[in-house]
């Protein structure tokens, strides 16, 4: 009869090995896929030659990998962030970060044009509920209409332009959210 230790660290051992490796749902290759491909354009970004350059680039890539971006900007400045299991289907949420033991919801947009400032209120009537913080971080251009939501939520910043270039760039949070 075999000793029990060495059949419960073979079984354990099986376990792990089948746990190691086993094959990745379409939604996990996707996540380490989008994952990869923002590493490559944080990267790419200080290697093109002027913010209007940056911002177009922005404007272009996948929304997803957006995202994933600025989940990758806040990880490099060494704050704690979560992401989502899921990238549709989340009720506006991509994302949170913990800068300074608050935790900060986020919700990334890549736009070309203006946002929608119904995207900004929606998003704010979500902090209001969830009882947080958030940061509605975007690609376009803030009308006035969103700036005004924005300023009247004391819970909501909106960080686009030239601030979301300096957080793209490993600028600190605090340098440029106030």
């Amino acid at each position: 009869m075999a000793n029990p230790v060495v059949l419960a660290v073979l079984i354990a051992l099986s376990i792990f090995l089948l746990w190691r490796f086993r094959r990745q749902t379409a939604s996990e290759r996707r996540h380490r896929r989008y994952r990869a491909t923002a590493k490559r354009i944080y990267t790419r970004l200080s290697q093109l030659s002027g913010d209007g350059q940056r911002m177009t680039y922005l404007r272009k890539i996948n929304p997803y990998v957006f995202e994933e971006l600025l989940l990758l900007a806040f990880e490099h400045q060494g704050y704690s962030i979560q992401r989502n299991a899921s990238y549709s289907g989340d009720g506006g949420l991509d994302g949170r970060v913990h800068i300074n033991g608050e935790c900060w919801l986020i919700q990334a947009k890549r736009y070309s044009r203006a946002i929608a400032p119904a995207h900004v209120r929606d998003f704010d009537a979500l902090l209001t509920r969830m009882g947080q913080r958030g940061l509605f971080i975007h690609t376009g251009r803030t009308g006035q209409k969103s700036k005004e939501v924005s300023q009247a939520s004391p819970q909501l910043r909106i960080i686009s332009g030239q601030r979301l270039l300096a957080l793209l760039a490993g600028k600190s949070f605090e340098e440029f959210s106030s």
